[in-house]
């Protein structure tokens, strides 16, 4: 059985494979893009979980589909699963708890989505600002909600959480940005694993 370090290992090396992979329609890597994101939150005085959050919010660029099969399949026993056609934060969010982290950590990682969609729904000015890749994906991810889905959401027992977490993802995006490395998170994540054993 994996301990939390081998875990927290584990995540971090497909972090690491981030630094060799551009972030989609910008000029920095996704390791810098989560390096950022962290700092940020960790600047602006953010709890543990939604710090690990922020560096893991796009984890789910990372992890294979296969990867995550294979770990159901190890859970319930049997190869007869299908993950289907699941963006990235839900992918990510998924292997998130396999893994082991806290449901606020994984909700987090899976809502830096809808909470865009809910952005350019109530502030047109946010709309605007977005990156011409970001409202591109933005068309493959619903668009922007539906006034009844926008006020659903701002139900939502982390909505402020969440909406600041995706403000976070949309300003981290700074080439050249000098950022604590990834090691400097390594015994937050070791913490937050053992905590939920």
């Amino acid at each position: 059985m994996a301990t939390p370090v081998d875990k927290a290992a584990s995540v971090f090396q497909l972090l690491e494979a981030g630094s060799k992979q551009g972030y989609i329609g910008e000029n920095i890597s996704q390791l810098e893009h989560a390096l950022q994101a962290a700092q940020l939150a960790t600047q602006e005085g953010a709890d543990n979980e939604t710090v690990l959050a922020a560096l893991l919010h796009d984890i789910g660029q990372f992890c294979s589909v296969k990867e995550l099969r294979r770990m159901l399949v190890e859970d319930i026993g049997s190869d007869d699963i299908d993950v289907g056609a699941v963006g990235h934060e839900k992918l990510g969010a998924e292997y998130l708890r396999k893994v082991g982290f806290s449901e606020k950590v994984c909700e987090l990682v899976e809502s830096h989505v809808v909470a865009k969609r809910y952005l350019t729904a109530t502030e047109p000015q946010y709309y605007e600002a977005l990156s011409k890749a970001s409202k591109l994906s933005l068309k493959f991810q619903g668009g922007p909600f539906t006034p009844d889905e926008a006020l659903a959401f701002e139900h939502d027992m982390l909505f402020k959480q969440k909406v600041q977490l995706r403000k976070w993802d949309d300003a981290a995006k700074i080439v050249d940005l000098v950022t604590p490395g990834l090691d400097a998170y390594m015994d937050l994540a070791i913490q937050h694993l053992t905590a939920q054993c």
